[in-house]
């Protein structure tokens, strides 16, 4: 009995301890992070106006390409990327704080000068380098050090997007498909809320709409779920497209200054053939345009598709999960129309869409439609996003990720990416609880056939 009330009082103590340590290391990293995010938001928003005010600027993104690699290659991190932030959360790998100026400064630099990309990236490197640094600054051990790391990544996403509990269970759930990783879940959340508030404090914009959403009926779900599908099919020519375009620029562009010089220069050639700088920088006015007027051209999505993937894939900063708004919300706005859906409605369902399929996030993307769309139609964002989930496949946008469990049958799969991780010989495939470590082998058909 005595041992009993022991157990129970140190099982007390232990809990109470670490809710008030995982506290102030919220509080630390909302502060900070919502801060920084919010100068990072207003440099990217300002550079972008000064693009829109100067066309010619343009011209210089091959120069900004040049400039880009120098940094990273200078620095000694060419190559570092959320991938890396990705794999530090999982193995405890110390961060360079030096990416911070890095990805800072060369995702300026792409807005600045017209490349097609997003700030999300940025967002994570930023905000899991700080949370890295706070972790060992506060002498956790490894293991709290990647809650940290997390931790950040959480509050800079929010940051920038005011989306906090979209970017608590984001993170959490990201990595290993199929696994959350509870311990963050709590000062991720805590974090992020602050961040956000932090951020709009110093003038950082959320991400917020307006919409008018249907009454739900069958008919209307229907072609809602029609529409989900094929977001789900976009989103993975998305990611081979880009996939693609990494293999092209590597085989005959291995220089990589050669290659931000011939990126940039297609870019500018592109641009100025289409006429205009609608598919040039995030694109957030032609997304507004998309959701709130319910309008878009038949071939906007496919062109954003590939100005992205010259952009980002020549060594660009940013990230993609922007272009991807962009892509859901203009594809959404067009094919939602021929399908009798209204079409700002369908663009927001797009736009949510695009965003699980990409990501593999299913929950994290019903719950930023709820956010940025107000809850207005969940019934309808829930299904699409639950499908284009489904029908992405096994790809996505981050190598490092892993998807734990069949997105068709009840049982496990263990995919990374385009591969297939062995299970052991039970077949139980026991993931350890820092992560996965289990030796990877492709597969013509990953993830599906039988063990």
């Amino acid at each position: 009995m005595k041992h009993g009330r022991k157990e129970r009082k140190k099982w007390a103590v232990d809990y109470i301890g670490y809710f008030f340590k995982w506290l102030l290391l919220s509080i630390v990293m909302g502060l900070v992070c919502g801060a920084t995010g919010a100068v990072f938001a207003r440099c990217v928003a300002a550079v972008t106006e000064i693009r829109s005010a100067h066309g010619w600027l343009i011209f210089l993104l091959p120069a900004a390409g040049v400039l880009i690699v120098f940094l990273y290659r200078k620095l000694n991190i060419s190559g570092v990327g959320t991938n890396r932030i990705f794999d530090s959360a999982v193995e405890g790998d110390s961060l360079k704080f030096r990416l911070v100026p890095a990805i800072f400064t060369g995702t300026v630099l792409t807005h600045l000068c017209g490349g097609s990309a997003g700030r999300e990236g940025a967002a994570l490197q930023i905000g899991g380098d700080i949370g890295n640094h706070i972790g060992r600054l506060f002498r956790f051990d490894e293991e709290d050090e990647k809650v940290a790391t997390m931790t950040g990544m959480a509050a800079f996403f929010a940051a920038l997007f005011g989306t906090p509990v979209t970017a608590a269970v984001f993170v959490a759930t990201v990595i290993s498909v199929g696994m959350v990783k509870h311990a963050v879940m709590v000062p991720g959340m805590i974090a992020s809320i602050l961040a956000s508030q932090v951020a709009g404090w110093m003038g950082a914009e959320p991400v917020r709409f307006r919409i008018e959403a249907p009454a739900v009926t069958w008919t209307m779900m229907a072609r809602v779920m029609v529409l989900a599908v094929a977001c789900g099919l976009v989103s993975a020519a998305f990611i081979e497209v880009l996939h693609q375009t990494k293999k092209f620029y590597e085989h005959f562009l291995r220089n990589p200054y050669l290659r931000a010089v011939a990126g940039g220069a297609v870019i500018v050639v592109l641009t100025l053939l289409v006429g205009n700088q609608d598919y040039n920088g995030s694109g957030m006015d032609v997304i507004v345009r998309a959701i709130g007027q319910g309008e878009a051209r038949p071939w906007d999505f496919a062109l954003k598709i590939l100005f992205t993937a010259l952009t980002l894939e020549a060594g660009f900063k940013g990230g993609e999960i922007v272009p991807t708004f962009y892509i859901g919300a203009v594809f959404g706005c067009v094919f939602g129309r021929l399908l009798g859906i209204p079409s700002g409605f369908a663009a927001a369902v797009g736009f949510a869409a695009m965003f699980g399929g990409v990501t593999n996030t299913m929950i994290t993307s019903i719950l930023l439609s709820a956010e940025v769309f107000g809850g207005a139609g969940l019934p309808y964002f829930g299904m699409a996003c639950m499908l284009s989930f489904v029908f992405s496949g096994y790809n996505g946008l981050f190598s490092s990720q892993v998807i734990i469990f069949s997105k068709l049958r009840a049982r496990r799969v263990m995919t990374k990416v385009d591969h297939r991780i062995e299970l052991d010989n039970t077949g139980t495939g026991v993931i350890p609880e820092g992560g996965y470590d289990l030796k990877l082998k492709e597969t013509e058909h990953p993830g599906e056939k039988e063990d």
